[in-house]
């Protein structure tokens, strides 16, 4: 029974059924690329992400957070782009997985897409009410919060009715089939970056660094709680890489670009080029608009939920507030449309393919579009802007993401060193016929460090490069926990510096493993460089970025997780369109319906 239960963990998505289409044609160019990674990515994080990292976590050190923010997002970004590179056919990472490594893991990156998606549109929303309730001097925060108050420490302190309303009112739009304008797109895009030049041009005239090196004693008194040490660092270090945590969810989006493997001119050379270029525009974009924010007002004075229209409205510019805080709304809806567009195709994917309930692939003949599955996006997206902060919603949509590209840097570990069969390795089968199992066994040290020098992959070195990568997540968390929980104490304490030690040598250890076993020669349009250490690397900088959320976050995003089990351990395993059994019953009832049905 466990076996039969692991090999169903590993099957993988036969390409010939997706099989019939036309080819698509190569005509994205580095810039089309470039802008597709930049337009896809800014937006709320933009507007809001800024001011709220730097009043209670970083402070103006929130550059610094973007900073590692956006070195975490390239890692994962050339992880992802040799991930798509391995399927000839374009897709997300849900798709990638189920083709290359196995249903299991394909349905755990596609449940956590899910997850960012639903988070990604319940949080612009979020947002654009924060920004409406702005220009109201926060009318509807104070009369919600005095008519239906939320008194619950992971909810929001009122339902957000308005955010609710925006998400129905796309997945109306969205579930009648009404597609997304490419013009009205390119237009909100040149607006939204209008907006932040005006922004950052503006601010620059009254910024005074003068706010970066505030003395704690200055500080008033009811704001010295919250106001940290002062200075640049006021929250230290741990603020900074806290803050990346929440940055991260700013650079969400980027990874749109990996998956036009099959539209690029020249994806070997674009895909990998243009992800850094548009990472570099992004990361510029970001450092600017907090730089000026934390320059021209005290970071511990920020607006949270709304940071510009609070800013120009303080300084007395009333007329930018508006040029603003209209750009914003307007690039936001963008963002609404860009990040609620493609939930619904994840859940028709996934439904199709029977890993999740088959009802939600049902695509209905008027609107010709996946009406349950949009219909329960919707459902689900509105409840979660209704009900949650934008806070917790960014903490949620950063660790499922980073979750999705941990997982992702681990595939492309483990297909790097796996054996192609469609590779012939010289001498391979002849060695393998003739070592016995008590020669392998007494050279069990050379095959972990591979002292024989052995150019061509095996299952014995597939193996040993699986277990090694399983061993290196663990001691990864454990060294991550270790430094999170013990940044004062590391060198002080000898439990902690005991701990940091032992996973830190286990780890370079387990690297050195992996990078000794032979890789594949696979041609792919594009390869990660300098494996294994980059994939590695990224899965370092997702763990402890995962580990900086906060208890409330990981809680949430264990439920989701135990949700998803239950689906695919009682349900998807069994109605997978992977399932050996279901295959040859659907084969028979396909011969039987060519026989009595007439088109």
């Amino acid at each position: 029974m466990a076996s039969q239960i692991f090999m169903a963990l590993k099957r993988k998505k036969r390409m010939s059924d997706e099989s019939g289409g036309s080819p698509l044609a190569r005509v994205l160019t580095l810039l089309d690329l470039t802008a597709l990674g930049v337009g896809a990515t800014l937006g709320l994080g933009v507007y809001v992400l800024a001011g709220s990292v730097a009043k209670t976590v970083a402070g103006p050190a929130v550059c610094l957070s973007f900073l590692v923010a956006a070195v975490a997002s390239a890692v994962a970004g050339l992880c992802y782009a040799e991930f798509a590179a391995r399927v000839p056919k374009a897709g997300s990472a849900y798709v990638y997985s189920y083709v290359s490594v196995g249903e299991f893991a394909a349905f755990v990156i596609g449940w956590n897409l899910i997850l960012e998606y639903v988070i990604g549109t319940a949080s612009v929303a979020r947002g654009m009410s924060n920004y409406i309730d702005a220009l109201t001097d926060k009318r509807i925060r104070k009369t919600l919060t005095e008519w239906m108050p939320m008194d619950i420490d992971f909810l929001s302190p009122y339902p957000d009715f308005l955010s609710f309303i925006f998400v129905i009112a796309l997945t109306g739009i969205l579930a009648f089939g009404v597609k997304e304008s490419s013009t009205m797109n390119n237009a909100f895009t040149v607006l939204n970056l209008i907006t932040i030049v005006v922004a950052i041009v503006a601010g620059s005239i009254k910024a005074d660094v003068k706010n970066w090196r505030i003395n704690v004693a200055d500080i008033d008194d009811k704001y010295k709680a919250a106001a940290g040490a002062g200075g640049f660092l006021p929250f230290g270090v741990s603020g900074v890489t806290a803050g990346a945590a929440k940055c991260f969810y700013g650079f969400v989006g980027f990874d749109a670009v990996a998956t036009t493997g099959e539209e690029a001119k020249n994806p070997q050379r674009d895909i990998p080029l243009s992800i850094v270029v548009s990472l570099s525009i992004i990361f510029a974009a970001y450092f600017a608009i907090s730089t000026v924010l934390t320059m021209v007002w005290p970071y511990y004075l920020q607006d949270a939920d709304a940071p510009f229209p609070y800013v120009f409205e303080q300084i007395g510019w009333n007329s930018i507030k508006w040029v603003v805080t209209v750009g914003a709304i307007f690039a936001l809806c963008t963002s609404l449309l860009g990040a609620m567009f493609p939930l619904p195709r994840v859940i028709y994917a996934m439904s199709k393919d029977g890993v999740i309930f088959k009802s939600l692939a049902k695509v209905n003949t008027y609107t010709q579009t996946p009406l349950i599955a949009t219909a329960l996006s919707g459902l689900l997206s509105g409840i979660m802007a209704t009900i949650f902060d934008l806070d917790q919603l960014i903490d949620m949509m950063s660790i499922g993401t980073l979750m999705a590209y941990t997982i992702v840097a681990i595939s492309v570990l483990i297909l790097r060193y796996d054996i192609d069969e469609n590779e012939e390795y010289p001498g391979l089968e002849i060695k393998e016929k003739t070592e016995t199992v008590e020669q392998y066994m007494g050279n069990r040290f050379k095959a972990i460090f591979n002292l024989n020098n052995n150019k061509y992959p095996t299952k014995d070195s597939s193996t040993i490069v699986n277990w090694s990568i399983v061993m290196f997540s663990v001691f990864t968390g454990l060294f991550c926990a270790t430094v999170i929980n013990g940044k004062s104490q590391v060198f002080n304490d000898t439990f902690y510096l005991l701990g940091f030690i032992i996973t830190l040598v286990s780890m370079l250890t387990l690297l050195v493993i992996i990078a000794r076993q032979p890789t594949s020669d696979t041609k792919l349009s594009f390869k990660v460089p300098l494996v294994p250490y980059i994939p590695c690397l990224s899965v370092l900088f997702n763990l402890y970025l995962m580990l900086e959320l906060d208890l409330h976050t990981w809680i949430r995003f264990s439920a989701w997780l135990v949700i998803g089990f239950l689906i695919y351990f009682f349900y998807g395993i069994q109605h997978s369109e992977e399932n050996p059994n279901r295959r040859k019953t659907m084969s028979i009832t396909s011969k039987d319906d060519k026989e009595v049905t007439k088109f």
